[in-house]
């Protein structure tokens, strides 16, 4: 028998103990928000053209992101009867709901980035400045 989270009503992702916070984990993570927005541009992908498109994912990270990705019901694994077998993921209904959100973080992310790597470089500068 599989064991399932208690729900928390009404979802909470500032609560603990509230599944929601997990899914949140999930989500957020680097890997797995690179995969999404790399399957909503172009899907099916195979996994080697995934691992070309998110550039710096290892082959073990891509299979482990994917997997997990699947038991979200974010991702569906297309396996085709074929030597050598193929396989291809292209996002759920579930999972193309969150492009629009993604695509909007990814750009929010590349409009800001150069205010972002200013603000780190004064804080390293305050705190060196502060040390001495």
């Amino acid at each position: 028998m599989t064991q399932t989270a208690p729900l928390c009503l009404p979802p909470d992702v500032l609560s603990k103990g509230c599944p929601a916070r997990h899914i949140l984990e999930v989500l957020a993570d680097k890997w797995t928000l690179l995969l999404m927005y790399a399957l909503s541009d172009k899907a099916p992908c195979r996994t080697g053209e995934l691992r070309r498109r998110v550039n710096g994912i290892s082959e073990k990270m891509l299979s482990q992101t994917l997997r997990r990705m699947e038991r979200f019901g974010l991702v569906e694994r297309i396996a085709y009867p074929e030597v050598p077998p193929q396989v291809e993921y292209q996002l759920t209904e579930l999972g193309a709901s969150l492009s629009g959100p993604i695509r909007t973080l990814n750009r929010w992310v590349e409009d800001n980035v150069t205010a972002i790597t200013g603000a780190q470089l004064q804080y390293q500068q305050r705190q060196q400045d502060g040390a001495n």
